[in-house]
């Protein structure tokens, strides 16, 4: 047995209590989950991507449940970085970790972003450049390792702090794509996010067939063995922290994308049919690793990839 564990990660000189975060989509903006459980337990909240002016999303259907996963053509809806500021970041401020996810529809809106979050004190951020339900932007830098470079290097002209770059799993070569982010001053990288899928609805009516059909992202357990793959692959060529997203619903789950190199996770599709999960997980981390003698993350993740 073992009493003084340490369960807080470092992704790149943002410091967090545990490895567990929660993913940007899922999450709200805050505390939103906070009538569930105590919030204040994970490690940190990746929020809602913030844009600069407020966004109203795709029109039409956006949500799509599939086998073991679910589609989503949100769009990115937000009430922009001068609300966000305003309303949810006092929110934050006072209650726990966060990370403020951004996205932009040009280079310019990325750097303006990056400056507001350093005038505000944001200890962390994540370039979102892998949604693939908007027309601009995102992937237009996510999936092009010299764009990317020239991105991430720009925000980090106007953003000191801990600066994360969400990966795309719709690319060739991701290994290209994180490298890049990384020799561009990236202090962590984020993988996966979701991968482009569609789902169908056909009915049978008076001998015809009517169709439905969302385009989007594919999310859920159904794209965990292709996120383990792509940390893999990712962990092999950089030096900078991982966070492992995609299908996590148990602590085997956690562990096994910390087998692969990562350092920490974001839980995604889980929050909206177990709201609860994070907070469970971080419980049955810490179990794991109190019955086991296991004194730290580090000497876990050690003890994954022996």
């Amino acid at each position: 047995m073992v009493e003084d564990i340490n369960m807080s990660v470092d992704l790149g000189g943002f410091s967090i209590k545990n490895p567990v975060l929660t993913a940007s989509g899922t999450y709200g903006y805050s505390l939103e989950y906070g009538r569930f459980f105590d919030v204040k337990k994970i490690g940190a909240i990746v929020t809602k991507a913030i844009t600069l002016e407020p966004r109203e999303g795709n029109s039409g259907r956006r949500l799509f449940e599939t086998d073991s996963g679910m589609i989503n053509s949100i769009g990115l809806e937000n009430v922009g970085i001068e609300k966000f500021i305003s309303e949810k970041l006092p929110i934050l401020n006072k209650s726990l970790d966060f990370i403020v996810n951004i996205a932009g529809s040009s280079l310019d809106e990325y750097v303006k972003l990056g400056a507001v979050c350093q005038e505000n004190n944001i200890r962390a951020i994540e370039l979102n450049v892998s949604c693939p339900n908007v027309k601009s932007g995102c992937l237009e830098f996510g999936t092009d390792e010299k764009s990317l470079y020239n991105l991430v290097s720009e925000v980090r002209k106007v953003y000191n702090g801990c600066l994360i770059v969400k990966l795309t799993p719709n690319v060739t070569e991701i290994e290209k794509i994180a490298l890049a982010a990384q020799n561009a001053g990236a202090n962590c990288v984020s993988a996966i996010n979701t991968l482009k899928g569609m789902g169908i609805k056909l009915s049978w009516n008076k001998g015809k067939f009517s169709k439905q059909t969302v385009s989007g992202g594919l999310s859920g357990r159904a794209i965990k063995p292709v996120a383990l793959a792509m940390v893999n692959r990712v962990a092999k060529v950089v030096d900078i922290p991982i966070i492992g997203i995609g299908g996590i619903y148990t602590v085997d789950d956690v562990f096994e994308f910390l087998s692969v190199g990562a350092s920490a996770v974001q839980v995604g599709t889980a929050n909206f049919t177990h709201p609860d999960v994070a907070g469970r997980l971080v419980d049955e981390i810490h179990n794991f690793m109190y019955e086991n003698g296991i004194r730290s993350v580090k000497q876990l993740c050690d003890l994954l990839r022996e």
